[in-house]
């Protein structure tokens, strides 16, 4: 009987902006305003650093992936470098990390709606955007790469805009209520470090927040047609992105706004679309946050299916969860992962707000873990098999010192996350979640041997 495959279906374009929208967040558009009151223009070295890590993790991702192209996901490399109870650990930590980002967006998309349409129960829209969302999944993986093209579209153009706006507005020495517009704003209030080191290096937990679900673009390399090419150009325009889209966003905030007038609950471009007279701009960003939202859960669900898909493959997750439909998408996967999310979103306006709050926390340690753990794999990887490697065209540059750099750097992030209060619970709780799967695990292996046993 002939294996069943997912159907290679998302074309150049759709990974490009999959790309792009695994850089892009909602952190960006409304989380900014905080990371700015935080570290002031220091930001921009924040979100440089980060962004060379996270360029450096995805190379070795790429390397990985392409080492072998029966490599669908984190879990088919991580268990044949690391062996199958590290697979079995990451697949579902993996998994939990997108179900608690699906949870976010879709209370996000609840309340987002609620803008316009203050009426409207909290719960609805999020119920809607899921069901449509999930039919749109079951359909093909071109329907998911065009949803997903369509929604960073949005996000890119937006920044754009306001990058553009920005630059006209600096260069005519635009007055705001706070001053002209000007790059020596960016200097001229405290300098690049008004709020010294302590609170550089305190911004790096929101700036790492905003760079989850970059990996994305390595989920879909078994749906890509011509994976050697595409996945490459993807990977490598992660830089030229970052340099765009945060810095350069970041950069015409603060120098039309000095970084102490810009309100930290507010979002930075709201302000500055109301400087040029934008009279909807507050609705304009809030329907480009509300698409952010809506692409967030959509890689949610794609992704905690194709995760589930690769587990129940391996004989991790139950066989029914392997099986694809017609059209050659995980279809009870893709039921499964949705179910959980509902219970989620049930749960999440039965149970109060601290609860969601520490999840999250929660599901940004384990995509440490996630990141982590990719680069051992890359580790182990160079020196089991030298052979691959040598043939492999798309190399991790500076490997070893490479690999040591982002393990230092994902620590240093563990340390800034244990300094904020509403993080540091994670650090604690996280544990209990490996704890747990190791524990699953152990008991399904000895129940695996009594079967085999008896026999």
């Amino acid at each position: 009987m002939q294996e069943e495959k997912l159907e290679r279906g998302l074309k150049n374009r759709h990974v490009q902006l999959i790309a792009i929208g695994g850089a892009i967040g909602t952190g960006l558009f409304l989380g900014a305003g905080k990371s700015i009151h935080l570290a002031g223009p220091s930001i921009l070295f924040a979100y440089l650093i980060t962004g060379i890590i996270c360029f450096l993790i995805m190379r070795s991702l790429g390397e990985l992936l392409l080492s072998n192209l029966n490599y669908h996901s984190f879990v088919d490399f991580v268990q044949d470098y690391l062996g199958n109870m590290a697979a079995f650990i990451t697949g579902w930590t993996y998994w939990f990390c997108w179900i608690s980002i699906a949870m976010a967006d879709l209370t996000a998309v609840g309340l987002y709606t609620q803008y316009w349409f203050p009426d409207v129960p909290q719960w609805m829209p999020g119920l809607i955007a899921l069901v449509i969302l999930l039919f749109m999944n079951l359909a093909t993986v071109k329907l998911f790469g065009e949803m997903e093209f369509w929604f960073a579209l949005i996000k890119v153009i937006a920044i754009l805009a306001l990058i553009v706006i920005g630059m006209f507005m600096i260069i005519k020495g635009f007055s705001t209520n706070s001053g002209p517009s000007s790059f020596s704003n960016l200097w001229s209030h405290g300098g690049m470090f008004p709020n010294g080191m302590n609170g550089f290096i305190l911004s790096f937990q929101m700036v790492v927040f905003a760079f989850v679900g970059i990996e994305l673009v390595g989920l879909t390399a078994g749906e890509t047609k011509n994976p050697e090419k595409v996945i490459p150009k993807a990977i490598n325009n992660i830089p030229i992105r970052i340099i765009i889209f945060y810095i350069g966003a970041l950069l015409v905030i603060m120098s039309i706004y000095p970084w102490s007038a810009i309100k930290p609950a507010e979002s930075p471009f709201v302000q500055v679309f109301v400087a040029v007279g934008i009279a909807a701009a507050a609705g304009i960003v809030n329907f480009v946050v509300l698409t952010s939202a809506a692409s967030a859960c959509n890689s949610a669900i794609f992704s905690t299916s194709r995760m589930i898909y690769s587990l129940a493959k391996d004989e991790n997750a139950p066989a029914p969860l392997a099986k694809l439909n017609g059209r050659k998408v995980p279809s009870n996967a893709l039921f499964f992962s949705t179910v959980i999310i509902l219970i989620a979103v049930v749960l999440n306006y039965v149970m109060p707000e601290g609860v969601f709050t520490l999840i999250t926390s929660i599901s940004t340690v384990c995509f440490i873990y996630i990141w982590g753990i990719t680069v051992i794999s890359h580790l182990k990887y160079r020196k089991t098999r030298p052979d691959l490697a040598k043939v492999n065209k798309f190399k991790l540059p500076l490997y070893p010192f490479s690999n040591y750099l982002i393990l230092a750097f994902l620590a240093f992030v563990l340390v800034v996350l244990a300094l904020a209060e509403d993080t540091r619970v994670a650090l604690f709780v996280t544990p209990v979640w490996f704890i747990l799967l190791i524990a699953i695990y152990k008991i399904q292996k000895i129940r695996i041997n009594q079967l085999i046993s008896n026999k």
